[in-house]
């Protein structure tokens, strides 16, 4: 009887083994669109002279690695009409500038010129306010047993406010971003939270957050959405293509993908207690 149940298993496992096969899905590929990530981040305590451009193209679904975008004109000019040079020195696709002088307030423009088109953007740069204080609790969480920390900080006077917040978790590769804005809060304390299951005494969380405009406050909204675990999975409605605020002047219709941006940017590392 053990050996016909042993029988019966192995023949199962050849059944499973051999019903494996390769599926070649054919997508449909549109032609590759320049992306261009262009955000100045003035970091607060830095001089904010050294920034960097990341210009690449899209790539298929199945493509390895994202194809960089080489040999390409890239400068950003203020009002007074100073002109910072970026310039390809180390890594494909990477423009770096080391001499750029942020100013809050102070108009800039992008100009970005590959492959025979020129594609232009304008931004006035935000200022950004200071984390005051920063709390922690322990019985946060549908459950009470994760650990919770708020940064607060006090929101511009005075004025329309959009904020777009970062934290860097040591038990995530990739950043969780998120964007607020003070409709309800204006001229009054705010803040960012964060809270997680996993943390423990010692770990290390790092808050960003950056002063942007409307216009990118709802471009990020609708990433974020996309992006998030509410698209609805693979057999969802596709994403729409969501356009930045970067214009090709040469063909109106090649537009580039990305967000010209520049902030002041309050960095804040926080050790859970």
């Amino acid at each position: 009887m053990k050996l016909f149940k042993y029988s019966v298993l192995l023949f199962i496992v050849i059944i499973t083994v051999g019903c494996e096969e390769v599926i070649d899905v054919n997508l449909n590929t549109a032609p590759p669109r320049l992306v261009i990530e262009a955000s100045i981040n003035w970091v607060r305590g830095t001089q904010g002279n050294s920034q960097a451009i990341k210009l690449s193209t899209t790539a298929g679904y199945f493509a390895e690695g994202v194809p960089p975008v080489t040999g390409a004109s890239v400068t950003i000019t203020n009002s007074q009409g100073t002109v910072f040079n970026f310039a390809e020195i180390d890594q494909p696709g990477l423009y770096i500038c080391t001499d750029f002088v942020p100013v809050v307030n102070e108009n800039y423009t992008l100009v970005v010129v590959s492959n025979g088109e020129t594609y232009t953007a304008t931004e006035r740069l935000l200022a950004t306010p200071e984390i005051t204080r920063v709390e922690q609790r322990s019985d946060a969480g549908i459950l009470g047993d994760a650990i919770e920390v708020k940064f607060f900080f006090d929101d511009i006077p005075n004025e329309t406010n959009f904020y777009f917040l970062g934290i860097i978790d040591p038990y995530k590769v990739i950043p969780e971003y998120g964007v607020l804005e003070d409709r309800f809060f204006e001229n009054n304390e705010m803040f960012g939270l964060y809270f997680s299951d996993e943390f423990v005494p010692g770990d290390t969380i790092t808050f960003t957050m950056s002063g942007v405009s409307q216009q990118y406050f709802n471009y990020m909204n609708i990433l974020l959405a996309q992006a998030g675990t509410n698209s609805g999975g693979p057999f969802s409605t596709p994403n729409s293509t969501v356009r930045g605020n970067i214009i090709n002047q040469t063909n109106f219709d090649n537009f580039a993908l990305g967000y010209f941006r520049l902030s002041q940017t309050e960095i804040n590392e926080y050790v859970i207690q």
